[in-house]
């Protein structure tokens, strides 16, 4: 668990408010608006107003004992610049603020944040790649790696993993799969393919699209 500022609850910031609390973190919720915290009060840990490019009123919720700071402005980039920057000089440990264009991502860096995130970009790319190909139920970026969530090739159906010899001959691994609503992680040499399962597939895309093109 842990202990986690959320700034400018917007659609994506009220979702991560949303997720994070599933997941058993406390959070603490900011936004400007009162009305846009309502939504919210029940899940989150805790919710306040104010204006957090004012210095005063960040110091007041003692960032630097947060174990992640989200700053999800949403259309006042000025402002998530202003807030960014202000929470690392009051000593938070780790921020990460969202942007919309690559040049904004810099500005971001540069001013202090950790690490920079693509909400609305990374979304639309999930589900275009999940749409331009056939049988690809799910995708995943992680770095330079992505999973992807595909049907096996017809070639690998009633044959284990190690007699494709699949790490070699794709430069991939499979991570898991999923059948009759369960999955399993981690399947060993042995593991047959079958027609019905859906197999998750780790590994550079570039790679792993060699793969996407044949279903």
């Amino acid at each position: 668990m842990k202990s986690i500022l959320v700034i400018g609850i917007g659609r994506f910031g009220r979702h991560l408010c949303m997720d994070l609390a599933e997941n058993g973190n406390d959070v603490m919720a900011v936004d400007k608006v009162e009305e846009n915290l309502e939504d919210i009060l029940p899940i989150v840990t805790s919710a306040k107003i104010g204006d957090c490019t004012k210095e005063d009123v960040l110091r007041s919720f003692g960032v630097n004992n947060f174990d992640i700071c989200f700053v999800c402005i949403g259309t006042n980039f000025q402002g998530s610049l202003e807030v960014t920057s202000l929470l690392k000089d009051l000593g938070a440990p780790y921020v990460i603020s969202k942007a919309t264009r690559d040049i904004q991502a810099k500005f971001l860096l540069k001013n202090g944040a950790d690490e920079v995130v693509y909400p609305d970009r990374d979304i639309a790319k999930r589900i275009a790649i999940k749409v331009s190909a056939n049988h690809v139920y799910d995708y995943m970026e992680m770095g330079e790696y992505s999973i992807y969530e595909i049907q096996p090739l017809e070639e690998w159906i009633g044959k284990s993993i190690k007699e494709m010899n699949f790490r070699v001959k794709y430069n991939a691994n499979i991570l898991g799969f999923k059948r009759d609503g369960q999955t399993s992680l981690l399947p060993d040499a042995d593991h047959i393919f079958q027609r019905e399962e859906h197999l998750m597939v780790i590994g550079k895309r570039v790679d792993i699209d060699q793969i996407v093109r044949k279903l």
